[in-house]
């Protein structure tokens, strides 16, 4: 059961945050892309682009094929169902986007530069260097306005998320119940909150997407 509870929530957030941070600093990649320009799908009116998506998709990709080497066959991917993955945490991330905007959740100018500087990448012996970080973005065909423009909506995504999983109720009464040595209940326990904030914060962005227009456009995603 805890390995079983682990995997799911492993899986859940490793797909998160892969996607929320695609478009910062990761190339194009091999994948053929022959409809970059097209929308792959619309929510509310948020749009998700070919590049967006595939971007996104080359990431995951990416990070499992270094995770499991050759055993990431396609038997694995097939398994994994990457693409449709890959489009419905895209998709989540654009509702909790648009539920923080309609709550009024905002990333301070101040906010975000805080978070820039105190990015490792942009760092030289321990503190920001602007060359570096002017340098990183140009390699990754960034302008600092669209590198910023991706970051404040990471950080907009995050602290929504936080929100739904503070006020996440914990499973107290199973919790009070576990037994073992201390190492075993602290895993378990671990485990099992963490399972109980996936499926709040799934609960939550299921409830919205009810109420918002979402249209997918698949034939981009064969390419």
């Amino acid at each position: 059961m805890l390995q079983t509870m682990r995997h799911h929530a492993k899986y859940f957030y490793v797909l998160f945050f892969i996607v929320i941070l695609s478009f910062i600093f990761w190339g194009v990649g091999t994948v053929d892309k022959t409809e970059q320009g097209s929308v792959v799908a619309e929510v509310g009116n948020l749009k998700i682009s070919g590049e967006e998506y595939w971007r996104a998709y080359d990431r995951t990709f990416g990070f499992y094929k270094e995770i499991y080497k050759e055993k990431f066959d396609e038997a694995m991917q097939k398994k994994l169902n990457l693409k449709e993955n890959v489009l419905n945490t895209l998709v989540d991330n654009k509702v909790l986007l648009l539920a923080a905007k309609k709550e009024g959740i905002v990333v301070s100018d101040d906010e975000l530069s805080e978070a820039i500087r105190n990015e490792p990448a942009f760092m030289t012996s321990g503190a920001f260097d602007r060359d570096v970080y002017q340098n990183r973005l140009r390699l990754n065909r960034l302008t600092p306005e669209t590198y910023e423009a991706a970051k404040r909506q990471e950080m907009t995504i995050n602290r929504m998320r936080r929100i739904i999983e503070l006020g996440t109720a914990l499973p107290e009464a199973d919790l009070a119940k576990l037994s073992g040595d201390e190492k075993t209940v602290k895993q378990i326990r671990e485990a099992m909150v963490g399972s109980a904030k996936e499926k709040a914060l799934k609960s939550y962005i299921e409830g919205l997407k009810k109420g918002m227009k979402i249209k997918i456009n698949k034939d981009v995603m064969s390419s």
